[in-house]
């Protein structure tokens, strides 16, 4: 596992976004063979509420620029002084050029500023933190913007109930910047690459691309929930056991690392997969649970990368001191960290506006190109 500490890194601000639309599980009573006592029982014990989902030509990117957009408007931030930019992410809009170069183009930054895209799962959002961190520890950047989202919400099949009552979309833009005063911040991250097939998406990279039967075959599980190889797949009870092994490990490995007790902690930002899983771990790693939302798993459904960043921006209100962060999931992977939240500016959760674009107008768009010159 790696271990790091960074002293002069802060996160200063943070805005997260969401679509307009949602999808609330009290109008899927139908999935749960239309009684209410089932659906009241898988809202108590796993906590499905609200999630927001992109329509139909909404994407990452464009939620993340919004999110940005806010945050730097908001704080009215001089765009030269941005340094990185990084694009943490599982649903980029092409397959090159990366997304964080064409965020760079949209929000109008400096041409000095780097640009990066990353891409991880349910732990993003504190491997995003950890790379955002180095960065300026290490390379002398002084502000770093951080954008993270994924749309699991869009991509699932509402038939799958594995899958589409669990996640939602949403988008975070975290500032880290340089400070004077040190402000210790630790973290341990950790990957079982072994396990890589237990969360998977089998096509649509190099390895399985996307072809007619990809599009067109689907397997039906014994349970009915229909699966094609483009869409996510996953072990729900090995993952079950990684969760209640290496996350609560690691999270008391991280407070061992600063040294820190349970009281020390102001806040613990746990990866919001279910209200359940949320509460198992919290009770392995020995942290109370009065201290660890859940709420953001009933509001905004599971946001993968961007679970920890909009769970930060809904629950961080007046918090003074040490926060642990922690995620995991796809790769298998984890990464918690403790980092001093004194003085964050929350801008909180905003609605974020449609695309405009339709996919036929950017097909039409990029044919066109193809027989027209440049300049």
């Amino acid at each position: 596992m790696t271990k790091s500490i960074f002293k002069n890194c802060k996160i200063t601000a943070i805005k997260s976004v969401v679509p307009k639309d949602f999808i609330n599980i009290d109008d899927e009573i139908r999935f749960f063979d239309n009684s209410q006592k089932k659906l009241d029982r898988a809202k108590k014990m796993l906590g499905y509420g609200k999630r927001h989902i992109c329509d139909k030509y909404t994407t990452a990117v464009d939620l993340s620029y919004d999110a940005a957009n806010r945050l730097i408007n908001e704080l009215n931030i001089d765009r030269k002084e941005i340094d990185t930019l990084l694009f943490l992410s599982q649903s980029r809009d092409y397959i090159s050029p990366t997304s964080a170069n064409v965020l760079h183009g949209k929000l109008d930054l400096d041409e000095n500023c780097a640009a990066l895209d990353l891409s991880q799962g349910c732990s993003g959002y504190v491997y995003g933190l950890w790379v955002a961190f180095s960065i300026v520890q290490g390379a002398g950047a002084k502000k770093v913007l951080l954008l993270t989202s994924d749309i699991g919400g869009k991509n699932a099949n509402v038939a799958n109930r594995l899958v589409a009552q669990v996640f939602g979309d949403s988008a975070s833009a975290t500032l880290i910047e340089y400070t004077d005063i040190e402000t210790p911040a630790y973290f341990i991250l950790g990957s079982k690459g072994k396990d890589w097939d237990k969360i998977v998406t089998p096509a649509g990279g190099a390895r399985i691309p996307i072809d007619k039967e990809v599009l067109e075959k689907t397997v039906i599980d014994e349970n009915g929930n229909p699966w094609k190889l483009n869409q996510g797949i996953m072990q729900g009870i090995d993952v079950f056991r990684f969760t209640l092994d290496y996350p609560p490990k690691n999270i008391r490995e991280t407070m061992e690392y600063a040294s820190l007790n349970v009281e020390d902690i102001e806040m613990f930002f746990l990866h919001q997969a279910n209200k359940q899983i949320v509460e198992c771990v919290a009770q392995k790693a020995k942290i109370p649970l009065e201290k660890t939302p859940t709420n953001t798993f009933s509001d905004y459904g599971n946001c993968s990368s961007n679970a920890v960043g909009i769970n930060i921006a809904q629950n961080c209100n007046n918090l003074k001191g040490n926060v642990l962060l922690s995620g995991f999931g796809v790769g298998l992977s984890w990464a918690s960290a403790i980092v001093d939240i004194t003085g964050i500016k929350n801008l909180g959760i905003d609605i974020a506006p449609s695309c405009k674009e339709t996919t036929e107008e950017l097909k039409q768009y990029w044919y066109n190109r193809f027989i027209t010159k440049g300049e």
